[in-house]
């Protein structure tokens, strides 16, 4: 296990906070805000989940430095897209952190020292911001420090909390204080284990809440030392996380693989951490200067491993993902044993523990176990015909540990993270029956009772695929199955299967599987003795999703639609002019080969798609990412010039400019200069949540002149049609890593040729910016006047607004995209958008709508508001389905 092992576990980057260091206080205290973000985006690109923020310095002004810097982070997309933790002593700093931050917020911290009543009325205003709050192990009498204070503390806030203020429990941190050890003071050699202790008192016995501390505080004694506070972080860690801690405050890069400290030291420090012996703080003195300039350096593999037993060469060969000798070692070892069955079961499954264990407990990463699965996919391949002439012979049969059958739900092509997660399964000695993409729900189920499965496991990118999910999860409750359903992909989430598709499939547990790491442990609990204990939990938690999304809906404040046109954004300013293409109309772009888009590809987004979190190239420095990142990278690399060179794709593209003119909320598309005859209508949803001061409300209509000529771009762009061809070989190859990495690189190719044809339609097309010379890195940072939006993101969330763009780009005729039912585009590597050009046009999400404008919206589409609703479901500030009792609470 590492120290990052739990996948629930969340990292609070320590290092926005001037009080522990020393450059972030420098920084704000010099006023050099730009610079301070950068520690705040280094915290969230080496893993950290929150960030803390703390302004408290002598010489600041804490409120005004708090202020400020929440403000900047919210214009940082690759920041903003985690929560703040607002970390003060001073409560009035915490109330204006809580003025300016957007989205849910954690406070650090509350506590009982002045009393229960400030505690109440400091809880109050937290939960009237819709804040969580850490609440320190802190009484009239003083912080906590033994297993009964802390836990006696705790108990007594949490019932405040709960019972009288009304808190959802899982809007409760506690921290029960985490002291340092081996201070050479024998009352402190305890600090570590009554931590430890404490916790998991907590966690057993007040549900729903969490548990976090300062990690660093552990480790004090020995600052200066960083190798040894980097082991006795780790080890704390190991210990404390089973016990329950699932927060905690970190430099997220600074940690420690708990099998790669050092054997002896990690003895040692675990003696301190776990107070194992009277003399152990003495010992891991006389042993600490010997490791300050160790910097954990790991063993390097066995070179001679080609020299080992057959059987150590077979797990070798497959921890490593080596295929160079599969065949012949597992040949060899197919004479040795009695049967070829005996192969799998022993060497090749001992290696794939190993390999299960290694991910399970974040020492290995996806791309890593994609790779041992080819590995074994080979050697089973070798074995098979041996294996069907015994079952032919002696009739048997072998029963793997269940059955599930996966598929992309109708409507929908995307597959990669199902993919991810079938190969993750199988590696676990699972049967996957994977029905590919755009599956109807009547073949799935059929599937399901022909095959015999254990559970179905449904995937999904775009927003439609949550409908189609729900009538799946609607036709296995009609149909009386029992089967566990399992529920992933991009746009599912917790509150998604909780609100919508749980309560239509009643009969057997649904599950949200955030991602490939938890499909096994899932799927294990599902299919094991624990499965009502599980379903129970599960149940549980979506109880409370329910119970909390009804009452936000309720406390959310929406601006009358009315209102919030009043507060458009105005593109009609005096000294703007509307800029005329250079190329108006449609032009297919077909002169484009994949070495063109090569220099375009942001390589952030590839790594991601391996689920390996971390920001292109700065990943590569990661302790404990790092080296998995530049094999895969590396991999990546081969592929990628094999497509270039042998020219594996063919991509195409159309761009079309209209002039245009803003009609209410919605966009008026002409078929000429004279602006007479209208051949399309766009239509835009305006943001509703409230904002505080003269912030515009926008829709994307706003960035086209109502009253001066005025133009509107639209495209679409294909990395190529052939992707099945090439993926087919693969599959026939049983090698799913280098269908995934095909699949990824294909990805990168289209979004790629999106920034290239950007650029050009800038440059030449268009022409508003001729003389435009941007670098690769400021054009993947959007460094460049004009956005480009697409239909079914967040600026215009509506997925069917594609229909009209394909039509009027005559899309499927010039490119082959073709759009699915549910305007899914296949092939999957491929993007469409539309453009604008105005200067002050920017990316922005609508957000929650109210039903106002979902009636208003139905009328100018002629839908029914019903019909609105189903498209426009993800964003609804209300809930359509909603008994009478939530609906009054939203009204």
């Amino acid at each position: 296990m590492t120290a990052t092992a739990s996948q629930s576990f969340v990292n609070v980057g320590e290092r926005t906070n001037v009080t522990g260091s020393a450059k972030f206080r420098k920084l704000i205290k010099e006023g050099d805000y730009q610079a301070a973000l950068d520690v705040a985006r280094q915290q969230v690109e080496n893993g950290a989940q929150i960030i803390d923020v703390n302004m408290d310095e002598g010489l600041l002004d804490s409120k005004a430095a708090m202020e400020t810097f929440l403000k900047l982070i919210a214009t940082e997309p690759d920041i903003a897209r985690v929560p703040v933790m607002i970390d003060s002593s001073k409560f009035e700093v915490i109330e204006t952190g809580l003025k300016w931050i957007q989205g849910k917020c954690i406070v650090n911290s509350i506590s009982m020292k002045e009393g229960e009543d400030q505690f109440r009325e400091q809880a109050r205003i937290c939960q009237s911001y819709g804040a969580a709050v850490v609440v320190m192990a802190f009484d009239e009498v003083g912080q906590a420090d033994t297993a009964d204070r802390k836990y006696e503390i705790c108990e007594r806030a949490y019932r405040i909390l709960v019972d009288e203020v009304g808190f959802a429990p899982e809007d409760i941190i506690f921290d029960p204080n985490i002291f340092a050890v081996a201070t050479g003071i024998e009352e402190h050699n305890n600090y570590a284990v009554d931590f430890i202790e404490a916790t998991r008192r907590i966690r057993e016995n007040l549900p729903g809440c969490h548990v976090s501390g300062g990690l660093s505080n552990i480790s004090f004694s020995f600052r200066g030392n960083e190798p040894v506070r980097r082991a006795m972080h780790s080890v704390f860690l190991y210990h404390a996380i089973p016990a329950g801690l699932d927060m905690a405050i970190v430099n997220a890069g600074q940690l420690d693989i708990y099998d790669d400290i050092d054997p002896e030291l990690r003895e040692l420090v675990e003696d301190v951490i776990l107070n194992r012996r009277a003399d152990a703080t003495e010992r891991l003195l006389e042993a600490a200067e010997k490791y300050r300039d160790d910097g954990g350096a790991r063993q390097k593999a066995d070179a001679e491993w080609r020299s080992k037993p057959v059987e150590e060469r077979l797990k070798y060969a497959l921890v490593k993902g080596l295929t160079e000798h599969i065949i012949e070692d597992t040949e060899e070892m197919r004479q040795k044993s009695e049967r070829p069955l005996h192969v799998i079961e022993g060497p090749l499954m001992d290696g794939m523990n190993i390999v299960g264990d290694l991910f399970g407990s974040g020492k290995m990463f996806l791309p890593q176990v994609v790779k041992s699965a080819r590995v074994m996919k080979k050697a089973v391949g070798h074995l098979f015909p041996y294996m069907e002439k015994e079952r032919e012979e002696m009739g048997l049969a072998d029963e793997p540990a269940g059955k599930i059958v996966m598929a992309t739900v109708k409507g929908d092509v995307h597959d990669i993270g199902k993919n991810i997660v079938g190969v993750v399964l199988q590696c676990n000695g699972y049967d996957v029956v994977d029905l590919g993409v755009m599956v109807p729900a009547e073949k799935i189920l059929e599937t399901a009772r022909q095959e015999k499965a254990d559970a179905i496991g449904l995937s999904g990118l775009i927003t439609p695929s949550l409908d189609e999910m729900v009538h799946v999860a609607s036709e296995m409750q009609r149909q009386g199955m029992d089967l566990p359903l399992l529920i992933g992909g991009a746009t599912t989430s917790p509150a998604h299967t909780a609100v919508k598709i749980e309560p239509a499939y009643r009969n057997a547990p649904v599950v949200h599987v955030h991602d490939a790491s938890r499909a096994v442990g899932v799927v294990s609990k599902l299919l094991s003795d624990k499965r009502q204990a599980f379903w129970d939990e599960t149940k549980e938690k979506f109880e409370k999703i329910r119970e909390t999304r009804a009452r936000n809906q309720s406390a959310k404040t929406r601006l009358p639609i009315g209102k919030a046109r009043e507060k458009a954004f105005d593109p009609d300013t005096a000294d703007y002019t509307p800029p005329k293409p250079k190329r108006p109309g449609l032009t297919t772009i077909d002169d484009v080969r994949l070495q063109d888009l090569v220099p375009y590809i942001d390589w952030t987004p590839f790594f991601m798609s391996w689920d390996m979190k971390g920001t292109y190239p700065k990943i590569f420095d990661d302790p404990n990412r790092g080296p998995a990142a530049r094999e895969l990278f590396a991999d990546g690399q081969k592929m990628l010039e094999k497509m270039v060179a042998e020219d594996w794709l063919k991509p195409k593209g159309v761009v079309g400019l209209w002039p245009a003119r803003r009609s209410g909320d919605d966009i008026e598309i002409f078929a000429d200069e004279e602006r007479a005859d209208v051949i399309g209508r766009f239509f835009g949803l305006r943001q509703q949540s409230e904002k505080t001061g003269d912030k515009p409300y926008y829709t994307i209509c706003d960035f086209v002149s109502a009253t001066r000529p005025d133009w509107v771009g639209g495209f679409a762009v294909t990395a190529g049609t052939d992707e099945e061809d090439i993926i087919a070989r693969f599959r026939r190859d049983k090698d799913d890593y280098s269908e995934i990495m095909f699949k990824a690189l294909a990805d990168r190719f289209a979004e790629a040729f999106a920034e290239y044809l950007h650029e050009r339609v800038r440059k030449e097309l268009w022409g508003y910016a001729p003389d435009e010379s941007l670098t690769i890195e400021e054009l993947i940072s959007e460094a460049y006047d004009g956005i480009r939006p697409a239909p079914g993101y967040p600026a215009q969330p509506d997925h069917t607004e594609k229909d009209t763009l394909f039509e009027l780009l005559e899309a499927t005729k010039r490119t082959g995209i073709e759009l699915t039912e549910s305007r899914a585009m296949n092939p999957p590597a491929s993007v469409s958008g539309m453009y604008f050009s105005h200067p002050e046009s920017v990316y922005f999400a609508v957000g929650r709508i109210a039903k106002d404008q979902v009636e208003d919206y139905a009328r100018r589409k002629g839908w029914s508001v019903e019909e609105a609703e189903r498209h426009l479901a993800p964003i609804l500030g209300y809930d359509p389905d909603a008994d009478e009792a939530i609906a009054e609470a939203a009204e």
